[in-house]
């Protein structure tokens, strides 16, 4: 009868923290804002990706275990994909490379990876697979279609690429970073696939880090072209990238301002 009882308890701790995981994953997924998160007073064991979100301007957020996106239904793609990069995460593992499959957390449905074939733009990621090297899971759940833009593979594989490795540097150097990353998206922006996925002419990608108690930041505004000059040619102000997309990219960090400086 002890043991039928022990059984018992054991099955409903179980479901109560499955519960307590889907109630945390709809509750991230239905804000649109970490303001309406943290207002709401929802807890979990990491605040972390919440606290730094940044707003939508369409209002539907997808969280994933590792990275939240922004999905724009408009242009087929994300407007942008955040996520937290530590130090501990930074591994070299040889998975086997998948293949991009549609983003099944997607309400509006992500671009389909046909899309691209033969347009003559890499499927780029924004948040990158070898960022999520740590764990086979979230080196997978980097090939959703939602998590890629098309890029022209001299600035994929080159400023793009240094600005990566660069990132991934930082986050050694700080332990834990947030970054935020996409691209600028525009109704005069070329065109590509029967789903009509927009083509950015630049991307951008911010890189918070906390020293102390006090928050730094960096910010990159690069064109969608090959480049052989500095990275640090293309750093803007935070609030630029704010003017040209209408995202507030640090809702809950007032008077945050970016620099070389970092």
């Amino acid at each position: 009868m002890k043991r039928c009882i022990g059984l018992i308890v054991i099955t409903l701790v179980l479901f109560s923290c499955k519960k307590q995981e889907d109630i945390w994953n709809e509750r991230v997924e239905s804000y649109n804002t970490a303001a309406d998160f943290v207002e709401n007073k929802t807890t979990a064991d990491s605040l972390y990706t919440v606290q730094y979100l940044p707003t939508s301007t369409t209002k539907q957020i997808v969280k994933h275990q590792y990275y939240t996106l922004s999905y724009n239904e408009k242009f087929e793609q994300a407007e942008w994909v955040a996520y937290e990069l530590k130090k501990e995460y930074l591994k070299n593992n040889n998975f086997k490379r998948p293949y991009f499959i549609e983003d099944p957390k997607v309400t509006t449905g992500s671009a389909d990876w046909r899309n691209y074939k033969k347009s003559g733009y890499d499927k780029g990621h924004l948040c990158p697979a070898g960022d999520m090297e740590f764990s086979e899971d979230a080196y997978n759940d980097t090939f959703y279609t939602s998590n890629i833009s098309p890029q022209q593979k001299e600035f994929n594989s080159g400023i793009w690429n240094r600005l990566e490795q660069k990132t991934r540097y930082w986050a050694e150097k700080y332990n834990d970073i947030y970054v935020v990353t996409g691209g600028i998206l525009k109704d005069s922006d070329k065109k590509i696939g029967t789903e009509k996925v927009a083509v950015p002419k630049y991307f951008y990608k911010i890189i918070l880090a906390k020293s102390g108690n006090e928050h730094k930041a960096i910010a990159f505004l690069v064109p969608n072209e090959k480049s052989d000059k500095s990275i640090y040619d293309f750093v803007v102000p935070i609030e630029t990238l704010e003017k040209m997309t209408g995202i507030d990219f640090f809702p809950n960090l007032k008077n945050l301002k970016s620099s070389k400086a970092f």
